[in-house]
């Protein structure tokens, strides 16, 4: 065996990923995956030349995400689940949306890295929701409805259901195609 040391210990996440940012090795790792064993095999697997597919397989083998015996080439897929969940054990806590916990339950439930992934069918639930995205919307500022829907574009596609809800909630007003803010929580 090539490197036995190196198998040992697990690759991280970053590691992994600049590893399969470059095509030829994304490739070696993809014919792997699929049933090739021999150099050859991922040659004709992923129609490369076999000194490319050589040179990748030994970068992977001295990484760990490959087993190299002789021609024998093994993809050592485990170590994608444990470089996924050393990275999630390493990454901080989500930031809260909320202080107050059920709000946060609520809005971690719905808002996924700043967009709606979907709109709560119940009305509590869409309540906090919407309390939350108002505060897009400066109070005492007038806003003619395109920009409204701008706004609105960035947390949801369906703009219209978004402004809809607003409006019929209380927290925003309109009249002749101009919006402002009428309800929900201030920063302050």
């Amino acid at each position: 065996m090539h490197g036995a040391c190196g198998y040992r210990r697990g690759v991280e996440a970053a590691t992994l990923v600049g590893l399969l940012a470059d095509p030829t090795r994304l490739k070696v790792v993809a014919a792997l995956a699929l049933g090739a064993v021999t150099l050859q095999e991922v040659s004709d697997a992923a129609d490369l030349p076999l000194k490319d597919v050589a040179l990748a397989a030994r970068r992977l083998a001295r990484a760990g995400l490959v087993r190299r015996d002789g021609a024998a080439l093994e993809l050592r897929a485990e170590q994608f689940g444990a470089a996924a969940r050393a990275a999630a054990e390493a990454a901080p806590p989500p930031q809260r949306l909320s202080d107050d916990p059920a709000e946060d339950a609520v809005l971690t439930a719905f808002v996924r890295d700043g967009r709606l992934v979907s709109i709560p069918a119940q009305q509590s639930k869409r309540r906090v929701v919407l309390q939350h995205i108002v505060r897009v919307f400066e109070p005492g500022v007038r806003y003619p409805e395109r920009e409204v829907n701008a706004l609105l574009a960035v947390w949801h596609a369906d703009h219209a259901a978004m402004r809809r809800y607003l409006v019929d909630e209380g927290l925003l007003s309109r009249e002749g195609g101009v919006y402002w803010r009428t309800g929900g929580y201030v920063d302050v």
